[in-house]
């Protein structure tokens, strides 16, 4: 029997993930060891492999294969354009991807004027702008706080990340249009969908039926 191999997003998503693993008695010791210099987390007895991840490589080692399966959110599935297969909604760390900025600014949305756009995730934007919108903006990539780029004049708008709101309501921006709403999903690589079918499926049979008793 082969392993598979799973690619967690770093951070609070994998541990998230782990719990309902868990859950459905997919577990890895060896991962609990917060000292392990490890990069491959190893479960001998269900065959089974593990590697955490940045959030953005996820989706490409799920294309390529070097991992079966991963959890990643549904902003970097978006962003990444991966092919790959999206079977589960795991309904873990839910928000919402918007276009936001000063209240004013909600008229240049209305006018399809040309305007400039701040975010993390350009390919997010010009995929809503150009194919939804049918407005031609000028895009602008930018790493860090993405709110500050209304604020001193670099962009009219941002197209981020919201959870709750508040960041934005601090520094007098709002919500002016909604793009689509997120959360962690499962991803399975196009080939061992197929070689790897049945022990697959049983994963996600599996996650399936612990999320709807909790």
């Amino acid at each position: 029997m082969r392993y598979i191999t799973f690619a967690l997003a770093k951070g609070r998503l994998a541990s998230n993930t782990m719990e309902l693993l868990e859950k459905v008695g997919i577990s890895c010791e060896e991962m609990k060891d917060k000292n392990s210099r490890k990069l491959i987390f190893v479960n001998e007895e269900l065959k089974l492999k593990f590697f955490l991840a940045k959030a953005n490589d996820v989706p490409t080692y799920v294309e390529y294969g070097a991992a079966d399966i991963g959890f990643v959110g549904k902003d970097t599935i978006l962003e990444e354009g991966r092919k790959l297969y999206e079977v589960l909604d795991l309904g873990l760390g839910k928000c919402r991807m918007c276009i936001a900025g000063p209240a004013a600014a909600k008229e240049l949305l209305q006018h399809g004027e040309l305007i400039r756009v701040a975010t993390k995730y350009p390919n997010i934007a010009k995929d809503y702008f150009y194919n939804k919108k049918h407005q031609t903006v000028e895009i602008i990539k930018l790493n860090g706080s993405i709110e500050l780029a209304p604020i001193v004049g670099l962009s009219e708008v941002i197209v981020d990340i919201v959870e709750t709101g508040s960041t934005l309501r601090e520094n007098g921006l709002e919500v002016l249009e909604e793009i689509c709403s997120l959360s962690a999903r499962m991803v399975v690589n196009e080939v061992s969908m197929k070689m790897e079918q049945e022990r697959i499926a049983k994963i996600i049979r599996d996650l399936k039926d612990v999320m709807a008793t909790t």
